[in-house]
């Protein structure tokens, strides 16, 4: 990248975040911190009213806007990507800002660009893996509304539906973050009804508002601070496992192979082998114990013997 390029872009960088340290600068361009120097003390010198705060970063001057951006044709087929990924993975309201937002980038677009992503358009597919998506009965499109929360530190009201207790209930919330795991979109947050951190599915939440209370992030941990911890107290790690099962059981299988840690699932003559991602080898052996005989443990071995183990307990228990 020549200086001038990388003089535009240390600007785009600098307009969007409130404080850039210069070690981002120069990670991202991967040159030194006297280049970042010299590079910020070129803009200030052309007129971009550049400010500095010792110890935490640059920032610009309020008030001060580039003009409309122009993309390259790569970035734009960037974000057609990010577009279908986000139709997939994605909530409705999350879907339709998104929407919104390409409807203005493709309105800036040069006409030869906006070729371009027409001609990629019907090329680009993500296709599903056979998860539901959506379950009947729940909105699913509160995302923006959760992340306008996290973003001003507002206190979230929502009925939330609780799969192990199979109650809904009323809960107040203080929001940390939203992770995407197992293709599912999970809430963290601090709730006051249970006085501890929760980990809230986002796609059975039934309602939810945010509220006009504030909280102070500073008395809770951040997600990534949550995530790790949650890590550290894991007490497995996820083992592989396969099984092989009669084709006609996959009726009574249905969504539960998703709890369990679904990756893959192949058909083979009449039968079905599905492989799992999970560290709890009882719960799977509890699980495996209702398809009788008509299930086979492929893989691993301590799954079979915790099989054997189970079948012990239970044949004692009833003899």
């Amino acid at each position: 990248m020549n200086r001038i390029d990388r003089l535009t872009a240390i600007l785009i960088q600098l307009q969007g975040k409130k404080i850039v340290k210069a070690a981002e600068i120069a990670d991202r361009f991967n040159i030194s911190l006297r280049t970042v120097y010299r590079d910020v003390k070129a803009l200030q010198e052309a007129g971009v009213p550049i400010g500095a705060e010792a110890g935490t970063g640059y920032y610009i001057v309020d008030g001060y806007h580039l003009p409309p951006v122009m993309f390259s044709k790569e970035e734009a087929a960037a974000l057609l990507t990010g577009e279908k990924l986000m139709e997939r993975f994605s909530d409705h309201s999350n879907r339709k800002q998104f929407g919104l937002a390409m409807e203005k980038i493709r309105s800036v677009l040069r006409g030869s660009e906006k070729d371009y992503l027409e001609s990629l358009e019907e090329n680009i597919a993500v296709i599903s893996n056979g998860i539901p998506t959506e379950e009947e009965g729940f909105p699913n499109k509160f995302m923006s509304d959760i992340q306008q929360a996290l973003g001003l530190h507002q206190v979230i009201s929502m009925e939330y539906f609780s799969f192990q207790e199979e109650v809904a209930t009323r809960r107040e919330v203080e929001p940390i973050g939203i992770f995407h795991s197992a293709n599912k979109w999970h809430l963290i947050a601090w709730c006051r009804l249970r006085q501890g951190y929760r980990d809230f599915r986002i796609d059975r939440i039934r309602k939810l508002s945010v509220t006009s209370t504030y909280y102070k992030k500073d008395n809770r941990l951040s997600l990534q601070e949550y995530l790790k911890q949650k890590k550290q107290h894991s007490p497995d790690d996820p083992i592989l496992i396969k099984i092989s099962l009669d084709k006609d059981l996959m009726r009574y299988v249905r969504d539960q192979k998703y709890y369990f840690g679904l990756m893959d699932e192949t058909v083979k003559g009449d039968r079905v082998e599905l492989t799992f991602l999970q560290p709890y080898l009882n719960q799977m052996a509890r699980w495996l114990t209702m398809f009788g005989s008509r299930v086979d443990i492929l893989e691993p071995e301590s799954l079979r013997q915790v099989m054997r183990d189970h079948i012990a307990d239970l044949q004692n228990h009833y003899l």
